[in-house]
């Protein structure tokens, strides 16, 4: 699936390309401009290095997960369902105690509460969050965990990077200020590098940094909560369309569709730990498999489970 996915969407290809040399890029910049010129006449240079690389492996292991791990698709039904009558099967669910089910008329199928159809992927997804091009997958429910560990692990590099090259760029300008501003000729090409070098790692840094925490901090903020974006849109969509005037005039009977309840009785620390599991919290930072978030580990099926 991740291979006709990279088909359906070249920009997500793309970025995953880039995901991974600006991974690379950063290791060696830091590597060989900053740690062995600076620290490698000090245990720092390893130390440094090793909790560099450390984070680094973990950041490719849980984007990893995120790309090839299923979101959370709605199997579709191996034979083909009858909608022709969409009311009429629209309240037989609702009747028979499967209130929440709709029907995608794009999949042809039925899906469960909370899941919505991707556009790039083609499929509906159990609580989808949103299509990711840098993961090149959808955020849903069965790999958010380990595309906010790939959020967290990504600011963490950045911030370690700025801090070392800042500290190495410092240092170089003590040295050369303390030696007089070194020899001339032939180191000056390779200063002037080794400047663009800090620079650029600077700016993707900077870049990827702010970047990432603000959709980190939206992630959590969607897991407190228990309200994906989308949801957060359809039901500020309803309370708008609520306190217009023309709703007003309508009848108090009208019926309203089934929307998602913005706010959860849940503690929110029971919340995280549907999603980053019941172990220890240290073990949140791992990219290791956890049960679903959905409550006692459901498991979807193609079509409802009608109470006969």
């Amino acid at each position: 699936m991740a291979f006709l996915r990279c088909r359906r969407d070249p920009c997500g290809f793309i970025c995953l390309i880039l995901t991974y040399l600006s991974v690379f890029y950063a290791d060696y910049v830091v590597i060989q401009y900053v740690l062995i010129p600076v620290y490698s006449e000090s245990v720092w240079c390893t130390l440094h290095g090793s909790v560099f690389n450390t984070i680094l492996l973990l950041l490719l292991a849980c984007h990893s997960k995120a790309v090839f791990s299923d979101p959370g698709v709605v199997p579709l039904p191996e034979t083909a369902i009858d909608f022709s009558d969409l009311r009429s099967q629209s309240s037989l669910m609702n009747e028979r105690g499967c209130e929440g089910w709709t029907v995608c008329s794009r999949c042809e199928a039925y899906r469960p509460p909370r899941a919505h159809h991707c556009r790039v992927c083609q499929r509906c997804i159990r609580r989808m969050d949103h299509h990711c091009p840098w993961i090149n997958n959808c955020v849903g429910e069965l790999n958010q965990k380990y595309f906010i560990q790939f959020l967290f692990y990504t600011g963490m590099a950045s911030l370690y990077s700025m801090v070392l090259v800042v500290s190495a760029w410092v240092w170089r300008i003590k040295s050369e200020l303390e030696g007089g501003g070194g020899t001339e000729g032939e180191e000056n090409p390779s200063k002037h590098l080794i400047v663009a070098h800090y620079i650029i790692l600077l700016v993707e840094s900077i870049l990827f940094g702010v970047f990432v925490m603000v959709i980190f901090y939206d992630q959590l903020v969607s897991i407190i909560t228990d309200e994906t974006p989308i949801e957060q849109l359809k039901n500020r969509l309803m309370k708008d369309r609520a306190a217009s005037p023309q709703a007003r005039t309508h009848t108090p009977h009208t019926h309203t569709p089934h929307t998602h309840t913005p706010h959860t009785r849940k503690p929110k620390l029971a919340l995280l730990r549907e999603f980053f599991g019941r172990g220890s919290v240290f073990c949140w930072l791992l990219p290791l498999h956890s049960s679903p978030p959905t409550a006692g580990g459901i498991s979807y099926s193609a079509v409802p489970d009608y109470d006969v």
